[in-house]
């Protein structure tokens, strides 16, 4: 048999690995990514607490706006009373009642507080961009471990392929030492060595093809849908070679979300100092209300009385002295801004460093992909060569299995250099704030 009949053969097994990945759905890069973004539980929880500081920022929840209330108090009691008189006169009654009802509205609203409201609200709107951010940075964290999880599926599903050339490969091993041992070319010992290998080969395969089964229950389960759907992926990894340096580090430092989040944590800390500031300042509040009071009595001077109308008027309180808690808080408010500065310093220098890193290994996986390329065909070629040998009697049966598992290598190397340099590329774009949603 010749080489092309090997290449014949092995094309028709990948034919039909492709018809039944065609009778499966074939689930898209993008297709994935929208399923997340729709069903990931993770996604749905940033979203809903970024929801929730948004809805925090009004200017009630600042303290800019009146607070008006409504009260009803209805007293009522049954006694033995009893009252001596400056005369010396003595009165009881037994079972008295008495009843006292007030009711009315309330309006209080505090007009100034040392610019406390202001700062609350600047700070309730950092907040708001701070749910934001988080919102974003898991989002983009999900996209990325979809895309590392889809095209580890790519490669395995490559692999997978590859080990289905080899069985191929090892059955013509075996027909063909068969044949020479019933015209006596070769012995037992020889049909006992392809048929080890054989088993050997499917051994691996059977192995791959569990990898790959949990593989998929794995990116069933950030996709948040039954772990049991079946589905194939593409039968092919891109690579963005065109990526720089330059460009990442300029577009990280824009859209990078951890570093944005630092930013942010740093302006709220500083409104947050701007606040306790502002009790040095006295607080001047305004009210009024409506009420209405009636009370009635069985034993006294007066028996029944009742009173309606408006009052009103103000308030102002200044922090005199609070045991130095004031610059206490003050100077740990400045802290927490040194702190902040800090950590956006450190956050800086990691994404700088992790982007260095992550290129130099994303410019060797490039590498990596064309001499893996070149070593594949090489493997190939050397295989074919082997082959035609092994026929004709002048190489052994190691020499000829190991051409074989060079090639087998070889193309499950070539493989995981695509991967290695697609996972390079997605850790780049996700530290850049650039992964596509």
């Amino acid at each position: 048999m010749t080489h092309n009949k090997i290449i014949f053969r092995s094309l028709i097994v990948l034919f039909f690995f492709a018809v039944n990945v065609n009778a499966q759905e074939v689930l898209t890069i993008e297709n994935a990514v929208k399923i997340a973004l729709e069903n990931n539980y993770e996604i749905k929880i940033a979203s809903n607490n970024s929801l929730i500081s948004k809805t925090n920022v009004t200017s009630g929840n600042a303290g800019m706006l009146p607070k008006a209330t409504a009260t009803i108090v209805d007293n009522n009691g049954i006694q033995n009373l009893s009252q001596t008189r400056a005369d010396g006169t003595v009165t009881t009654l037994n079972n008295g009642k008495s009843s006292n009802l007030n009711y009315g509205v309330g309006l209080d609203w505090t007009i100034f507080d040392g610019f406390k409201m202001f700062a609350k609200l600047d700070q309730l709107k950092e907040l708001q961009k701070l749910g934001e951010a988080q919102l974003k940075m898991t989002i983009i964290t999900k996209i990325s471990d979809v895309n590392a999880t889809y095209f580890d599926l790519v490669q395995q599903q490559q692999q997978l392929a590859a080990l289905d050339t080899t069985i191929v490969i090892s059955n013509q091993r075996l027909n063909l030492a068969q044949n020479r041992f019933s015209i006596g070319k070769a012995s037992k010992l020889e049909v006992l060595n392809a048929q080890v290998d054989l088993n050997t080969d499917k051994v691996a395969l059977l192995r791959q093809k569990e990898l790959y089964a949990n593989t998929k229950i794995v990116l069933n389960q950030i996709l948040a849908r039954d772990v049991k759907t079946d589905f194939n992926v593409v039968d092919s990894i891109t690579v963005d070679s065109t990526l720089l340096l330059p460009q990442l580090t300029e577009l990280a430092e824009k859209q990078n979300p951890q570093l944005e989040a630092q930013i942010i944590n740093r302006k709220v800390v500083e409104l947050q100092l701007k606040q306790i500031k502002g009790t040095r300042y006295p607080t001047v509040r305004l009210n009024t209300g409506y009420n209405f009071s009636e009370s009635q009595s069985s034993l006294g001077f007066t028996t029944e009385s009742s009173a309606r109308g408006l009052n009103y008027g103000f308030s102002a309180s200044l922090n005199l002295f609070d045991g130095f808690a004031q610059n206490r808080n003050e100077q740990i408010a400045k802290i927490q801004i040194d702190n902040s500065k800090l950590a956006f310093d450190q956050q800086n220098e990691q994404l700088y460093s992790q982007l260095a890193t992550s290129y130099q290994t994303y410019m060797t996986n490039l590498e990596l992909i064309d001499l893996e390329e070149k070593n594949e065909a090489i493997a190939n070629q050397n295989l074919n060569i082997t082959l035609d040998k092994f026929k004709i009697g002048t190489i052994t049966t190691l020499e000829f299995r190991t051409a074989q598992l060079n090639y087998v290598n070889a193309k499950v190397r070539y493989s995981n250099a695509q991967f290695q340099a697609k996972l390079s590329e997605i850790a780049l774009k996700e530290l850049a704030g650039t992964i596509s949603f």
